[in-house]
């Protein structure tokens, strides 16, 4: 029987870092030339896709690679003080347990994601973390993931919280989980229609066995 992989983004996702990477924007915002994200702002910016965000805030394109490694550098001496979405390290644990086979591909630093995962006794989880400077080529990450481990894209189930994780996903011919406690908002991840959209982790385990559930005969 071929090993099921349950690969996840990591910000928004895992951890509950949306707070430090808004203090961290709006630290850089002058610097890099944008605006920076109020909390009326943030409820608009939730609804845009990424693209639509780089449009909106007028940011450079050029800037951008520039400002992710500065966020990445900063984010990392916040680490020790964040913490994983409530309940998510149950249903990791239990999604383990299961016999599931769990990685992550994210846009963050490896170092930090490691780090993270080690301070809250995650880290025996997952057999690979995969990083990512890019911010509409993860699509692009993942295949090359799915390709150097000798994956099946029928065996691989994505879970995200951007639309720009349902777009990889589609294009790397993966399934993809939307979940609603991260960056998007429930309306915005919905019109990427994902495979799934769900509400909390607890739904997790229900999704990825139905996915994976064999089609009745006939």
């Amino acid at each position: 029987m071929t090993q099921k992989v349950i690969i996840f983004d990591f910000d928004g996702t895992i951890a509950d870092t949306l707070d430090a990477l808004v203090t961290i924007a709006n630290r850089l915002a002058r610097e890099f030339g944008y605006m920076q994200i109020s909390a009326k702002e943030l409820k608009l910016l939730r609804n845009l896709t990424a693209r639509q965000i780089i449009k909106y805030s007028g940011v450079s394109l050029f800037k951008i690679p520039f400002l992710v490694k500065r966020v990445k550098g900063e984010l990392k001496n916040k680490i020790k003080d964040l913490q994983p979405i409530p309940e998510i390290p149950e249903a990791l644990r239990e999604l383990s347990n299961q016999g599931y086979k769990l990685g992550i591909i994210t846009s963050n630093a490896q170092e930090n994601v490691h780090e993270f995962l080690k301070c809250h006794q995650l880290d025996n989880l997952f057999e690979f973390v995969h990083s990512g400077v890019t911010i509409f080529g993860k699509n692009t990450i993942m295949s090359s993931v799915i390709k150097q481990r000798q994956i099946k894209p029928q065996t691989v189930i994505y879970v995200g919280d951007e639309t720009r994780d349902i777009e990889a996903a589609k294009k790397a011919n993966v399934q993809v989980i939307a979940v609603t406690w991260g960056f998007n908002s429930p309306e915005a991840l919905a019109r990427e229609n994902p495979d799934f959209l769900i509400d909390h982790p607890r739904e997790l385990l229900e999704a990825i066995n139905h996915s994976f559930a064999e089609p009745s005969p006939n």
